[in-house]
């Protein structure tokens, strides 16, 4: 079996949070002046700062991720290369007791993002191809369902 390397699109994480940073740059410069009701005005201004915050930190903690699962050595390989730091997570075939799906966001919405999650030896229970990270495929449970279906047939080699 062939190695299998996933790797995310950190551009759109980054366009998340530029639009995130625009829309509370909008509220606070809109509300600087508490002009008007002065509770309204003073809430949109805090929103509009708390966005710039969330914008900020999403910022920070974008980057590529990069999964690569080894059935030759038997390991899956996580590498998250942000803007801050890099961190590796390497798990071996033995400490996966079994896989399945995750869910995050409503259907009513139509935001929805499904992952895999790894139930460790550990009690651990790992997200692999995280929500947020924006894999391709990662909204559709069809593409998801079959990373799942290659995943177990990779630990039952």
């Amino acid at each position: 079996m062939d190695v299998w390397r996933s790797q995310n699109s950190p551009g759109k994480q980054t366009l998340l949070s530029l639009g995130c940073a625009a829309v509370g740059l909008a509220l606070a410069v809109g509300f600087r002046d508490f002009s008007g009701s002065g509770r309204d005005a003073m809430a949109g201004f805090l929103l509009g700062l708390l966005l710039l915050v969330v914008a900020l930190a999403g910022f920070l903690a974008s980057g590529t991720q990069t999964v690569v699962v080894d059935p030759a050595v038997r390991l899956i390989t996580v590498e998250d290369v942000g803007r801050v730091r890099t961190k590796r997570r390497v798990i071996p075939f033995n400490d996966i007791l079994g896989v399945s799906i995750g869910y995050l966001g409503k259907r009513s919405n139509r935001v929805t993002w499904y992952y895999l999650v790894l139930k460790l030896r550990s009690g651990e229970n790992y997200p692999l191809f995280a929500p947020g990270r924006f894999y391709e495929g990662g909204s559709s449970r069809a593409v998801v369902e079959s990373w799942k279906g290659r995943i177990e047939k990779y630990l039952g080699s």
